[in-house]
């Protein structure tokens, strides 16, 4: 059975990854409608620079992103000014980097269901003398929300299954910083074999189930 430090580093992880996934629907929204309406040239470059983490070494990013908040760095520099110290090490600076490696996976399926829209909802409702807003809020969003489901659940996945670059971020503190990945890493260093099982059998179900759900729900989409 699964013990205290590991039920702890659970919790952590789930609010992390909740945490993770509003503010990247959030923020992510304006973006990826940018990316898949926009017409400046700066769209090309932004939207490789949004999928930076998918080829970036956890690692890398890591380490830039501890440098960017450390004492010397500009993030850390500016939470200091604000008296609110450093970021590196605490669940904030967890949030943030996680908020940066999982962008792609939450901003991608969103620009995906922007682009799949077309001109003519947004051209009908124009007709309908529907400002830009109002085209937006009651025809783009519902008709984009098969890439809000698949976003939200692959963003939320994969901050689940994070290793690098919290532990470059946050390191190892029970209860503050210590999520799933590193309290498997911990029990397998241990040669806790039990509790690593537990922990990483439950991480392999759920992505398994995540990826049958969005399969199911794709095919769903096809037939529909």
């Amino acid at each position: 059975m699964l013990d205290t430090t590991s039920l702890a580093a659970i919790r952590l992880s789930v609010e992390l990854a909740l945490a993770t996934t509003l503010t990247l629907l959030v923020l992510g929204t304006p973006l990826a409608w940018w990316l898949a309406r926009g017409r400046t040239r700066w769209r090309v470059p932004v939207r490789a620079l949004v999928a930076l983490p998918l080829v970036l070494p956890p690692s890398v990013l890591g380490f830039y992103l501890l440098v960017a908040m450390g004492p010397n760095g500009p993030l850390g520099a500016a939470t200091r000014a604000l008296g609110w110290g450093t970021l590196a090490f605490t669940f904030w600076g967890l949030l943030i980097g996680s908020i940066v490696y999982s962008l792609p996976f939450v901003v991608q399926p969103l620009i995906n269901a922007f682009e799949a829209i077309g001109e003519r909802p947004l051209e009908a409702a124009a007709t309908l003398r529907a400002g830009p807003l109002d085209a937006f809020w009651h025809v783009a969003l519902p008709l984009a929300r098969p890439g809000y489901v698949t976003g939200a659940v692959m963003g939320f996945a994969h901050t689940l299954g994070e290793f690098g670059v919290v532990l470059m971020i946050g390191g190892n503190i029970p209860g503050e910083t210590r999520v799933i990945s590193v309290q498997i890493y911990d029990h397998v260093e241990a040669l806790e074999y039990t509790q690593a099982h537990w922990l990483a059998g439950g991480m392999l179900a759920f992505s398994f189930l995540v990826l049958l759900a969005l399969h199911m729900l794709q095919s769903r989409k096809e037939v529909a």
